[in-house]
């Protein structure tokens, strides 16, 4: 699909994600509630995410997407819609790709939440490397993603 990231989705016409059962309610309407509930608090982690400085965001939004897909697709296409976060969960549904500004974000917060954890924990040689070579890992992740194609 080349919609451009901020045009409106209507939710009849949602990206394909190549996972196509993400954008597929499930059947049973236990599941459904069950997906509706964790859908919103993702949602919730994600905001509280927004301002916290240590916690993620997007993360949060594209796993709320996912369970809003499989419960609710018009909360699915208000999410993807959103101004602020929709881009980013679009971008990461279309390419596995994260933008270069949340690249950097998301390593100078994991790289703050090691500094915070290794003065206020004091952990031992081993748990301090353990956890260093986690958020490296993690970083790497984060940086091996491409970047969204230019609009």
């Amino acid at each position: 699909m080349s919609t451009p990231p901020s045009a409106e989705i209507p939710a009849d016409e949602l990206p394909s994600t190549g996972l196509e059962a993400v954008s597929v309610p499930a059947t049973s309407r236990g599941v459904r509630i069950g997906y509706l509930v964790a859908g919103f608090a993702f949602t919730a982690l994600g905001i509280v995410g927004a301002f916290l400085p240590l916690m993620p965001t997007t993360v949060f939004l594209i796993l709320a997407a996912g369970c809003f897909g499989k419960s609710s697709p018009k909360l699915e296409a208000w999410l993807l819609n959103h101004p602020k976060f929709g881009p980013s969960v679009r971008a990461w549904r279309a390419n596995k790709a994260i933008p270069r500004k949340a690249k950097i974000a998301a390593c100078l917060g994991m790289a703050g939440g090691m500094a915070v954890f290794l003065l206020a924990a004091r952990p031992k040689l081993w748990l301090g490397l353990l956890v260093g070579a986690i958020m490296a890992a993690c970083a790497a992740f984060v940086v091996s993603r491409p970047e969204p194609p230019a609009a």
